[in-house]
C-alpha cells in the first residue's frame, strides 16, 4: 500500500469512528507528498490567508484564489524539503536560539519580544504559530548556508577587478529597488516548452507595460523564491546582483521594464522600481572566541550542549580559563590553537547562528550554548568597532559582495538539484 492509500485509510478510518459517536467534524486533508512527508490543506490555507490579509492592508489587488493555492502549495513543498535536509543533517534551532533571534528582530523595531508578541497577535494571528514559523526560516537558512558556502570561490583575480570598477563608480554608484518574476523552465525542457515559457514571458512584459500592478503578476506568473511576496528583491547595487541583472540593469531609471533575460532557470522579467544613491552604511566589526563541539555517534546533541553549559558555568564563576578551554576542547581548527579567538570580522559573513548570537551579547559576555550546522557552541564577544577604511576592510567588502553575489546564482542552482531529486505529488483540493 503506498503512501497516499495509508494516508487516506487512516483519515477514512478517523471520519468513521467519530460519526458513530459525534456530529460530522471538518478533518484537515493531504494534499500533497513530499518524498516521506505531507503538505496539510491547512498549511496552505494558512499562508494564503496571510498573504491576503497582508494585501488588504497595502490594499494591493490579488490574483484569484487558486493561483494563491498554487503558490503557497509550492513553497512549502520546497520548505518541507529542507525540513528534511535538516533532520538528515541533524540541524535543530534550539528555543533559546530562536528567543535571541526574535530579540533581535523586536530590537531593531524598537521593542522587545513581548511587544513583538502584541504585534502579531493583534494581527489575529497566533504567536506560537509566528515563532515556529520563523525556526523554519532559520532552519532553511541554515541548511541551505552549510551546503551552498562549500560551492562558492571567489579569487583574488576577481577581488581586483571588483575593487577597480568600486574605484571608478567612486561616490555616484547607484541601488536599483528590484522586482522580479522569473517564468521557468523545467530540466529536459523540449524546444517546444522553450518557445512556450518565452511566449507566457512575453506576455507578462505586455501586461507590465499596459499597466498591470507588478506585484499582482509576479504572485499570479512567478516560479521565483519571492513570488508571494510580489517579486519583491529590495534594494541592491549592480555589484551585488547576479551577473545577468547586473548588466541588463545598470543606467536604468524608475520603471524601466526589463526581459525577457534567459538563464538555465528560465525566462526574467526585472521591473526597477525605484533608484537611488549608494546609502553609506557604517560597518561594525567584531572581536569574539568561541568554542565548537561537534555531536558524534559517541558523544550525543543533549551531552554536547551539557558539556558546553558546564563550560558557561565554570567560565563565569571565574573557575576555567575561556582560552585553555578552547585549545583543549574546541573542534574548530581554524581557531582551537589561538584559544578560540576570531580577529576582526564583519559579523554578517557568519552564519545566521552564529552571527545572531554574538549580536544580542555585550562586551565581554559569554552566551548560553547554541547550535549551528556546524555543532554546539558557546562564544564570548570580546570587542566591537566601526569598521576602518583600510586596503583589507575594502578587500573584504568586494569579497562579501562577490560571495553573496555567487550564493545567490549558486542557492537557486542547487535548491533545483534537490527538487529534481525529491517525488512529489499534488492531489486536487475539493471545495
Amino acid at each position: 500500500m503506498n503512501l497516499k492509500k495509508l494516508l487516506t485509510s487512516a483519515v477514512l478510518t478517523f471520519s468513521l469512528c467519530q460519526s458513530a459517536f459525534a456530529a460530522p467534524v471538518e478533518i484537515d486533508k493531504v494534499i500533497g507528498i513530499v518524498n516521506q512527508g505531507v503538505i496539510l490543506k491547512s498549511e496552505v490555507d494558512t499562508i494564503v490567508d496571510r498573504v491576503k490579509k497582508q494585501a488588504e492592508e497595502q490594499n494591493q489587488q490579488l490574483p484569484k484564489d487558486e493561483t494563491l493555492r498554487v503558490q503557497a502549495i509550492e513553497r512549502l513543498v520546497n520548505q518541507t524539503l529542507m525540513m528534511q535536509m535538516a533532520e538528515r543533517m541533524g540541524l535543530e534551532i534550539s528555543d533559546s536560539q530562536l528567543d535571541q533571534t526574535l530579540a533581535n528582530m523586536a530590537k531593531e523595531q524598537g521593542g522587545t519580544i513581548a511587544d513583538l508578541r502584541r504585534t502579531i497577535e493583534a494581527s489575529g494571528e497566533s504567536f506560537q504559530a509566528y515563532r515556529e514559523e520563523i525556526r523554519k526560516e532559520i532552519t532553511t537558512q541554515q541548511v541551505t548556508r552549510a551546503n551552498v558556502d562549500r560551492r562558492i570561490y571567489v579569487s583574488d583575480q576577481e577581488i581586483d577587478n571588483l575593487l577597480k570598477i568600486m574605484d571608478s563608480q567612486g561616490q555616484n554608484a547607484e541601488e536599483y529597488d528590484i522586482g522580479h518574476i522569473l517564468i521557468d523552465i523545467p530540466s529536459g525542457a523540449s524546444a517546444d516548452d522553450v518557445s512556450s515559457a518565452k511566449t507566457r514571458a512575453d506576455k507578462v512584459i505586455e501586461l507590465l507595460q499596459d499597466g498591470q500592478e507588478f506585484k499582482r503578476i509576479a504572485i499570479s506568473s512567478s516560479s521565483g523564491s519571492k513570488a508571494l511576496e510580489g517579486g519583491q528583491l529590495g534594494w541592491m547595487g549592480i555589484n551585488e546582483m547576479p551577473s545577468l541583472f547586473a548588466e541588463a540593469v545598470k543606467g536604468k531609471k524608475k520603471d524601466a521594464i526589463i526581459g525577457p533575460l534567459r538563464s538555465g532557470a528560465g525566462f526574467h522579467i526585472i521591473k526597477v522600481q525605484d533608484v537611488r544613491g549608494r546609502q553609506v552604511v557604517e560597518t561594525t566589526e567584531v572581536k569574539s572566541r568561541h568554542i565548537l563541539i561537534k555531536p558524534s555517534i559517541i558523544l550525543s546533541e543533549e551531552k554536547a550542549r551539557t558539556m558546553l553549559a558546564g563550560f558557561v558555568k565554570d567560565l563565569r564563576a571565574g573557575d576555567a580559563d575561556f582560552a585553555e578551554l578552547a585549545k583543549e576542547y574546541s573542534q574548530d581548527p581554524g581557531s582551537a590553537l589561538k584559544g578560540g579567538q576570531y580577529d576582526w570580522t564583519d559579523p554578517t559573513t557568519y552564519v545566521p547562528a552564529f552571527r545572531d548570537t554574538l549580536l544580542s551579547l555585550d562586551k565581554n559576555e559569554i552566551s548560553e550554548p547554541f547550535r549551528s550546522q556546524f555543532g554546539w557552541h558557546i562564544v564570548q564577544l570580546l570587542d566591537k568597532r566601526v569598521a576602518d577604511k583600510t586596503e583589507q576592510a575594502k578587500r573584504n567588502r568586494a569579497h562579501g559582495m562577490l560571495f553573496n553575489r555567487k550564493f545567490k546564482e549558486e542557492s537557486f542552482n542547487w535548491q533545483q538539484e534537490i527538487r529534481e531529486q525529491a517525488h512529489v505529488e499534488i492531489f486536487p483540493i475539493d471545495e
